[in-house]
């Protein structure tokens, strides 16, 4: 007897950048504002993020061409739904290093989205020749972005106790 297996293709995704306006929006919970602005449907999830946006509204504001940068929705390519948010904490520094971030709704987790979404992040620094290393800070309680950023090539390098957040290992590797 034998078994037939359909080949099941990794997830695409793309990430879609939120200016000020859509943040603002998207603080105030006012989902609606961001779907016009944007074209996209934002999941409730995103209501719980305002402490996030607000971050980016700042920095934004004090750093224009930061805005690229720093936040984006993640759209499932097969689905145009928003599964998840994504972007780095800020434009390359002065020796040339980025550190990403990404969330993904719970709901759509462990379908294998934050690994293409870290494939989208790693695109866009690669293409930029002024970013040399691109950072991950994770935390060993979280073995789905460990296995992410393993799967990257990303290595070790230190580990730091955010006030937040608590112990956070950090991973980076070249962004090509």
């Amino acid at each position: 007897m034998s078994v037939v297996r359909a080949a099941s293709a990794a997830p695409e995704v793309e990430l879609v950048v939120l200016e000020a306006a859509v943040l603002e929006a998207l603080v105030v919970g006012d989902r609606t504002a961001a779907a016009a602005a944007t074209g996209l449907d934002f999941p409730e999830f995103f209501d719980t993020q305002g402490w996030l946006w607000r971050i980016h509204i700042d920095r934004m504001r004090q750093h224009p061409a930061s805005v690229g940068w720093l936040a984006r929705a993640v759209v499932d390519s097969a689905t145009g739904e928003v599964v998840g948010h994504a972007g780095f904490h800020f434009q390359p520094d002065p020796a040339g290093m980025v550190e990403i971030g990404y969330t993904i709704v719970p709901e759509r987790r462990g379908r294998g989205l934050a690994t293409a979404t870290v494939t989208a992040l790693l695109a866009f620094a690669a293409a930029d020749p002024a970013v040399r290393t691109v950072r991950a800070s994770v935390s060993p309680e979280n073995p789905a972005s460990l296995a992410v950023v393993a799967h990257h090539g990303f290595v070790q390098t230190g580990e730091q106790e955010d006030e937040e957040d608590g112990l956070e290992l950090i991973f980076e590797r070249a962004p090509r």
